[in-house]
């Protein structure tokens, strides 16, 4: 079996790392893939890395002939059993291609991120009309793609985002390197964060409740993984300015990337997750399967991964108040966190644990193939 895959997107983030993962996991099924990329964009980079079979395509959205025709020309020459993207835009450019394909093709979308705007319009309703089926990553998502669009209830699955918790599991890594190199004392505690540096990901809040929780908890640092993606450079410099000038500037540590992040979520004893929105948080995920309990913000597809003082704690969006007083109970509270760390760990590997979400995609494509 062979598909063509799509993500055309020219930033690097959650959506374009889940891409590369779900490519991976239909390689390892049997499944030949080939991977649409916008030319030289990070996930390009990174697919070529891992030695992915890439197709470049140039495509800034909207109606592009020559984008059509080139998908046009990719699904003539090769015998694709279905076309999966994870963008939504990119159904501008595939949605014709089908169209003009002169046999039947499914084309399967995964809705990553919400919209605020309503595609119903009669350009919008004949790209969707060639959507088989729209995987929603979240129950916020689902709602979404019904207000959003015309797609209609049985056309939508929930389908979340998976992690490998075989990799991601906690027996497999101490963490005590990274904490050597940051200079993390054993008897302090590390609070971590892993996120783009881009606005609504809650970097002020962090650092606003790091800076009253100093008053009581001296011991505690604070590491955060993650970069500006195109376009967010000032963003990320306004933070780093900001913690250079806080109380808190020298128990402030900016990791940059990681390449290996169970080794960076090993190495932390809290993880906060302070996001003003997210349609999923596949970070969230990536921590509770390496056993961190956790302090979240309790906005939409996060409230489908974190239970309440199950496997972390909610703290109110944009409120570093509640942030701070939440990290606060797991700061002190030993036993606590123990407790949420293995619930965390139980919940990742039974619910979002990528093989099996892979077995399930897999049956969903052969019903419509």
């Amino acid at each position: 079996m062979k598909a063509l895959y799509s993500c055309l997107s020219k930033s690097w983030g959650g959506m374009e790392m889940f891409t590369i993962t779900a490519v991976k996991q239909l390689l390892k099924n049997g499944i030949e893939v080939d991977l649409l990329c916008y030319p030289n964009s990070p996930i390009y980079k990174n697919a070529i890395e891992k030695n992915l079979k890439v197709v470049p395509l140039k495509f800034n959205k909207g109606i592009s002939p020559a984008a059509v025709l080139k998908v046009l020309n990719l699904l003539k020459n090769n015998n694709y059993a279905f076309i999966h993207t994870q963008a939504s835009g990119d159904l501008w450019a595939l949605s014709p291609a089908v169209a003009l394909f002169k046999k039947e093709i499914p084309l399967f979308l995964t809705k990553q991120v919400g919209s605020f705007i309503v595609k119903k319009d009669l350009l919008h309703r004949f790209v969707y009309s060639k959507v088989t089926v729209a995987f929603a990553i979240s129950e916020v998502i689902r709602v979404n793609l019904l207000e959003t669009t015309p797609l209609t209830e049985e056309k939508i699955f929930i389908l979340h985002n998976g992690v490998d918790t075989k990799k991601f599991n906690p027996v497999n890594y101490s963490g005590k390197e990274l904490r050597e190199i940051y200079r993390v004392k054993e008897n302090e505690l590390l609070v971590g964060m892993a996120a783009r540096f881009t606005p609504g990901k809650g970097y002020e809040e962090l650092l606003k409740a790091a800076e009253i929780l100093e008053k009581k908890h001296p011991n505690v640092k604070y590491l955060l993984v993650g970069e500006a993606s195109r376009g967010e450079e000032d963003y990320f410099n306004f933070i780093k300015k900001t913690a250079g000038s806080s109380n808190v500037a020298d128990k402030i540590i900016f990791a940059g990337y990681l390449e290996n992040m169970p080794e960076a979520f090993a190495a932390m004893d809290i993880f906060a997750f302070p996001s003003h929105s997210e349609a999923f948080g596949i970070a969230l995920v990536e921590a509770m399967s390496m056993a961190l309990p956790s302090v979240c913000s309790r906005a939409d597809g996060i409230l489908d991964i974190c239970l309440e003082n199950e496997t972390g704690l909610f703290f109110e969006p944009k409120n570093e108040t509640d942030l701070a007083k939440k990290l606060e109970i797991l700061i002190k509270d030993e036993t606590l966190r123990k407790k949420l760390s293995a619930n965390a760990r139980k919940r990742a590997v039974e619910n979002f644990e990528i093989e099996i979400l892979t077995k399930r995609v897999i049956e969903i494509y052969k019903k419509y193939i």
